[in-house]
């Protein structure tokens, strides 16, 4: 078979799907025809301001049709897509635009004040074109103008295996974010492998973007697959269960992806936000691991099954999910998905054996080229053709993979292993926490010791004595928890998962 880029593929499946619905944002439906339309007037204005193959053109936009239509539009054009995390301050913005020494900027005009507080800082910049209604000051290109305007994509010879279609950036858990350049067939294979094993139905399913579209989970399953495969993207600009409910309920979606935190919001939907979503085919969860206890109460609560999967960023990103209509089984991400291999290895990037906890790598197509401009980092990041994730895992005889927790989260006391996911599947136990999060303190006389951050379900008080008593009929003495924080929320990314580096860099907190 023939390995095609992204614009290939796209059109091919414009053809195929030419009325069909491609994106459905706000009741504004588009079908593929207009998406092909649109996207190449883009194009053609792009390479008429001096964009050209190779260029980096970061995408700075909530999620709608215009944040498809121009992601689109810039690979079309030969460049490179990076998109931008919508949570970033202007100074953690300019770094990555430093960094991909991107030419040219698509920006939402609802980010008009941050754009200006990093406009002129980004010397390689002198393309800017503005999302929205408003007229854009500096002389910037209007996305709707440039959009309805006949033009002609340009005519790119595109390497799928070589050419990068996106440098997307990791979240920077330690030192300063990585950028992940992933090829036109490194997402490409990665849409078509999504496809078949989370069984979509080209021209019938519809994806509920309500992730984040800059993230790599939203971006691959929501957006891409949806646009080289012939589904329906339902865009959904913010996460509000209300707006949600009603998104899903007006457009007609299938399939919802979600971050665990997510689902626990849910939990709090009344009847008739409910019944707005019985619609839904299936769920998936994935960016975190999902609580047995959350997956359990949603379930019950809205009569639709969770399958839980799992990818990092640089494996484009998807690499396992529990089969779809087949044997679930509780706190696994599943077997691997078709044409990606997953496996378990040692420090020594030996392999393990069923049942051995020990990183989990991954090696096919979908694996990214390497970082950018970071050699290092990338010969680090591989044991030969294995992508090492920094997840610590197990594989059991059914090759269903669990992931353990992230090797730099786990606790060592007084020599012992100490896996806070177990801590906290425990934790969100208790009737009355709604989340947690379980870290590693440095300790004297321990090395570390175990602290956990609680938010309880509203009004209710709890105490470190309880907790404790709680734990000690569950877990081991030396996985209980020393600290208890009781705290009002926990800090969270764009896409809902809790950043724990926050909480190990806080400093004031009290123990309950």
């Amino acid at each position: 078979m023939d390995v095609l880029s992204i614009p290939e593929i796209f059109q091919q499946t414009a053809n195929k799907y030419a009325e069909h619905i491609a994106i459905d944002f706000m009741g504004k439906k588009t079908d593929f025809k207009t998406v092909d339309y649109l996207s190449n007037n883009v194009s053609a204005a792009l390479a008429g301001n001096g964009i050209n193959k190779g260029d980096r053109v970061a995408l700075y936009c909530i999620n709608s049709d215009a944040f498809a239509i121009a992601y689109l539009a810039i690979i079309k054009s030969g460049a490179t897509v990076v998109p931008i995390n919508l949570l970033l301050t202007p100074k953690e913005i300019t770094y990555l635009l430093h960094d991909s020494g991107a030419k040219g900027l698509f920006y939402h005009e609802v980010f008009d004040q941050s754009v200006t507080a990093f406009r002129d800082q980004v010397s390689t910049l002198n393309c800017f074109i503005c999302i929205g209604s408003a007229i854009p000051e500096n002389n910037d290109l209007n996305f709707s103008e440039i959009a309805t305007q006949p033009g002609n994509a340009p005519d790119v010879e595109l390497d799928p295996l070589a050419d990068l279609a996106a440098i997307l950036y990791t979240s920077g858990t330690t030192g300063k974010p990585k950028g992940a350049m992933l090829t036109h067939h490194n997402l490409a294979s990665n849409t078509q492998s999504v496809l078949e094993t989370v069984k979509m139905i080209p021209g019938k399913d519809v994806l509920v973007a309500v992730l984040p579209m800059f993230h790599a989970f939203a971006s691959t399953v929501c957006m891409l697959t949806p646009l080289l495969r012939g589904l329906t993207i339902l865009p959904v600009t913010k996460f509000d269960p209300e707006l949600l409910a009603n998104t899903i309920e007006q457009g007609g979606g299938t399939i919802l992806c979600a971050v665990p935190s997510m689902y626990n919001v849910m939990l709090n939907m009344n009847e008739k936000q409910v019944s707005k979503l019985s619609g839904l085919r299936f769920c998936v969860s994935g960016g975190a691991a999902m609580p047995e206890e959350v997956m359990k109460k949603f379930e019950d609560k809205f009569g639709i099954l969770i399958y839980e999967g799992y990818g990092p960023t640089e494996c484009s990103p998807v690499t396992n999910v529990n089969p779809i209509h087949g044997i679930r089984k509780t706190l696994s991400v599943g077997p691997s998905l078709s044409h990606v291999e997953v496996c378990i290895k040692n420090n020594e990037g030996n392999d393990l054996k069923n049942g051995e906890i020990g990183e989990l790598c991954v090696r096919g197509p979908n694996v990214m080229k390497g970082y950018w401009n970071r050699d290092e980092d990338t010969k680090e990041s591989f044991f030969g053709e294995w992508f090492r994730t920094g997840d610590l895992g197990k594989r059991d005889d059914d090759n269903y993979f669990y992931i353990v927790d992230r090797i730099k989260d786990l606790v060592i006391v007084n020599g012992m292993n100490v896996y806070p996911r177990i801590v906290e599947e425990v934790l969100y136990q208790h009737p009355d926490i709604a989340e947690c999060a379980v870290i590693g303190q440095q300790d004297n006389l321990h090395g570390e010791i175990v602290v956990a951050y609680l938010v309880t379900t509203s009004g209710k008080e709890l105490s470190a004595t309880d907790m404790r008593h709680f734990c000690r009929d569950k877990l081991g003495r030396y996985q209980v928890p020393k600290k208890f924080h009781f705290v009002d929320s926990l800090p969270k990314n764009a896409t809902g998962k809790i950043m724990k580096r926050e909480l190990k860099a806080e400093k004031t907190a009290e123990p309950a």
